[in-house]
């Protein structure tokens, strides 16, 4: 299986951690050899000092008002955040074909959906949005708003903006959207990738116990009727980076090594 052949790079925790120029570089690089078939799938694990970046679906409204830089890269998804407390991975995969996308996104929320409740944080997917969700409280006798429910195929998650999203997004492992049915649900984990030549670049993010204030900043990915979450916030403790890394790599390969071998591609 593909697990088997998986590289784990602990690329630098703590006081080395490294700059998002510095592991855009490094995915690059890697990226190159993996599809040239010259290295195994490998991961990136690694924090970063503080950063925005910004995906191609990002809108401008959503970006720091006090004209913070904001780096642009060409993954998937719309702005957010990077920094100290934040366990990012970049995972650099050859997906078998067919080429299903959705398929793989799903596969790295499984890895954290995992690995949080290893911690005792129950997590879910939510219809029509990528990433681990904590959900809000049910509130009790609410009644559900029929515009705010998802209509898979066109959701609108910001401004009135119409988004085509993949019918695969909506199905018993995903949580309902949330029409009124209970509080703010939370983004625990982001999610942002993109496959070229067959091969996947960026990946996720993981709240462990950042400073939460970075995200007040801006939209984090453009989502206004929902909020963001750690570990460390949900569980009442301290939670670092390292103490999430093992788990978060230990899950990764078990999905990982879910995915059918992919055939050489030239």
């Amino acid at each position: 299986m593909v697990s088997e052949n998986v590289r784990f790079v602990r690329m630098g925790i703590g006081e080395g951690s490294v700059p998002y120029q510095e592991a855009w570089e490094e995915q690059q690089r890697l990226h190159a050899l993996r599809v040239a078939d010259e290295i195994p799938d490998t991961v990136l694990l690694l924090e970063h000092p503080p950063v925005y970046t910004m995906g191609k679906r990002t809108n401008p409204a959503d970006l720091p008002l006090d004209g913070t830089p904001v780096v642009e890269v060409n993954r998937g998804g719309e702005i957010t955040w990077h920094g100290p407390g934040q366990l990012v991975g970049y995972p650099i995969v050859k997906l078998p074909d067919p080429i299903d996308v959705i398929a793989y996104v799903r596969r790295l929320e499984e890895a954290l959906i995992r690995a949080c409740g290893a911690f005792g944080v129950e997590t879910t997917r939510i219809e029509g949005r990528s990433g681990v969700w904590v959900l809000g409280d049910s509130i009790p006798d609410a009644v559900v708003d029929p515009s705010q429910v998802v209509d898979i195929g066109k959701l609108t998650l910001r401004m009135g903006l119409p988004l085509g999203i993949d019918p695969r997004l909506a199905g018993p492992e995903y949580a309902p959207s949330n029409a009124g049915q209970r509080g703010d649900d939370r983004k625990l984990a982001a999610i942002g990738v993109r496959v070229a030549r067959g091969v996947t670049m960026h990946g996720f993010a993981l709240n462990c116990d950042p400073d939460m204030t970075w995200f007040d900043k801006i939209v984090p990915c453009g989502i206004r009727d929902a909020g963001v979450a750690s570990l460390a916030g949900e569980l009442g403790r301290d939670l670092p980076v390292a103490e999430a890394l093992p788990l978060v790599e230990k899950h990764l390969a078990e999905v990982l090594a879910e995915l059918p071998e992919p055939a050489l591609r030239h």
